[in-house]
């Protein structure tokens, strides 16, 4: 059955994957982003605002939603010491606020939904600890915070869910596999031998916001390559 969701971050890396996917099942989009998507389809209806800026009920927004992804996120990696205040505020607001500020105004189309259901996001480096990763790992980690907060506030009605990933291969972070070493070593560090794609984490995202998982509430799902629980390490290789 079709269904509406509304998918802000819609025009880049995992949300423009995840548009793509929901729109080849079926369903309908409404997308919010700071650029538009180049997608041309009627399914597809179009917003181009930054909701950290804006009054996100203004954007005509419909009166009903199945499902709600918000997607934003930053790659800001830097050494503890050299982070400035500023940084950590910048990351937490993508991240964390902003996700508030999406929830905050469409929690009455959600309880008009059918079988709602809402997608956040997350990261590895939240449960593995990584260096350079402490404004990120600390705005995801909200982020978590608020998938399980809101999974008991809103439940029977809404469920709410995060997909945590790993390294994945997006605009976002091309400059991490920029040559064919930065690639290699990335994908040595996984157990799978991969870097993700959009699709891997899109697909999960996906079927978190549908019919199949309505069960399904206030988990954070790993789409890491096994890099949070899998150790491949062998005797022989120390």
């Amino acid at each position: 059955m079709k269904r509406t969701y509304l998918v802000v971050g819609h025009s880049s890396g995992i949300g423009l994957a995840l548009t793509q996917l929901a729109l080849d099942a079926g369903h309908a989009v409404v997308g919010v982003s700071r650029r538009v998507s180049g997608i041309v389809t009627p399914d597809l209806s179009e917003r181009q605002a930054d909701v950290l800026e804006v009054d996100v009920a203004s954007l005509d927004l419909p009166a009903a939603l199945d499902g709600v992804a918000y997607c934003p996120g930053s790659l800001n990696l830097k050494s503890f010491g050299a982070l400035q205040e500023s940084q950590f505020l910048d990351d937490f607001r993508i991240s964390a606020l902003g996700a508030v500020r999406v929830l905050q105004a469409t929690a009455n189309a959600l309880k008009a939904g059918r079988q709602p259901g809402v997608v956040l996001f997350s990261t590895v480096a939240v449960r593995q600890g990584m260096p350079f990763h402490a404004s990120i790992a600390m705005a995801k980690g909200a982020v978590e915070g608020l998938t399980r907060s809101l999974a008991a506030e809103w439940a029977p009605v809404i469920r709410v869910n995060a997909v945590a990933p790993s390294l994945t291969s997006t605009p976002l972070t091309a400059r991490l596999l920029s040559s064919d070493e930065r690639l290699q070593a990335s994908r040595d560090r996984h157990p799978l031998r991969q870097v993700g794609q959009p699709d891997d984490v899109a697909a999960t995202a996906l079927f978190l916001l549908g019919d199949q998982s309505r069960w399904i509430t206030g988990q954070v799902w790993g789409v890491d390559g096994g890099m949070s629980s899998v150790r491949t390490e062998r005797r022989g290789d120390r």
